[in-house]
């Protein structure tokens, strides 16, 4: 039980990692198709085409795929510019590799790596017009050194983070364990074996498996008197005296009839016997 606790917490914690990374990812790839779209959007104010629709933004393996309503065509150094100015505008990332290929062939007419590092950009054939035709760009973004670093700290972060409430989670389960198992003992020290049964007199219980019996106070009281003076014969009077006492609500047959009814509640175990010694009193047996 204790291990099962501990995973249990270990899980949940793992979980909430998890989640929260999931969560942080899933925001940047929302951001940088933004980023991406509005890339598209100022291409095409660029070669002068206001009306057609940049289409939704795909990723496809490690590229993301911008498409558009209709051919067009463009000069390179059009593209280039224009991806720098959004992605210095947005922040998304520092660095790309920008691929155009067309839409039928896929045959790849132009690339480049567009950069805000110093002396990081280059730019291919910048005054050569390519023809209209149906041109797919791609998007594959590349992590600065920055970014690496902050990457590689927050997974170290994230390491540490865990180990140091590996420590925390166990102490915590340890001492749920400890807190248990000691109330687990306190309940077995008030549990008395009596033959098959186990006599909770606290809760005034007889516990046979999955069976509980209810006793009444008076019940409980007199089993626990007949068990701890085990094989003894207890005279009626002492009996009557010691359970009673001076409450005066009693009258000669009550103690047989809480007898009797003992006798009923006990029948499940044959070993259990409580004896009438005619004329004296009665002696309960085990075994």
């Amino acid at each position: 039980m204790k291990r099962l606790k501990i995973k249990k917490q270990w899980l949940l914690i793992c979980t909430s990692i998890f989640l929260f990374s999931v969560c942080k990812a899933e925001t940047k790839e929302q951001l940088t198709k933004v980023a991406l779209r509005a890339i598209g959007h100022e291409f095409l104010l660029q070669i002068n085409d206001s009306t057609s629709r940049v289409l939704p933004i795909q990723k496809e393996n490690d590229r993301y795929a911008v498409r558009f309503e209709n051919n067009f065509s463009f000069e390179p150094e059009i593209l280039s510019s224009t991806v720098l100015k959004v992605i210095e505008e947005m922040n998304i990332s520092n660095s790309y590799i920008v691929e155009v290929e067309t839409c039928g062939s896929k045959a790849l007419v132009h690339s480049f790596k567009a950069s805000l590092e110093i002396a990081d950009s280059a730019v291919a054939c910048k005054m050569r017009r390519l023809p209209e035709d149906c041109y797919v760009i791609y998007f594959t973004i590349l992590p600065s050194v920055q970014e690496t670093t902050s990457i590689e700290t927050a997974e170290i972060e994230q390491v540490n983070f865990i180990y140091l409430l590996m420590p925390l989670l166990l102490g915590g389960g340890v001492v749920v364990y400890l807190i248990k198992r000691k109330s687990k003992q306190k309940i077995e020290a008030e549990l008395i074996s009596i033959g098959q049964f186990q006599f909770d007199q606290k809760r005034m219980l007889l516990n046979l498996k999955a069976q509980s019996i209810e006793l009444s106070a008076k019940e409980a009281d007199l089993l626990f008197l007949l068990y701890s003076n085990e094989n003894k014969t207890l005279e009626r009077a002492y009996i009557l005296n010691h359970i009673w006492g001076d409450e005066g609500d009693y009258v000669g047959r009550t103690l047989d009839v809480f007898i009797s009814k003992l006798r009923k509640k006990l029948e499940a175990d044959p070993a259990l016997k409580i004896i009438n010694v005619r004329g004296v009193g009665y002696r309960f047996v085990v075994g």
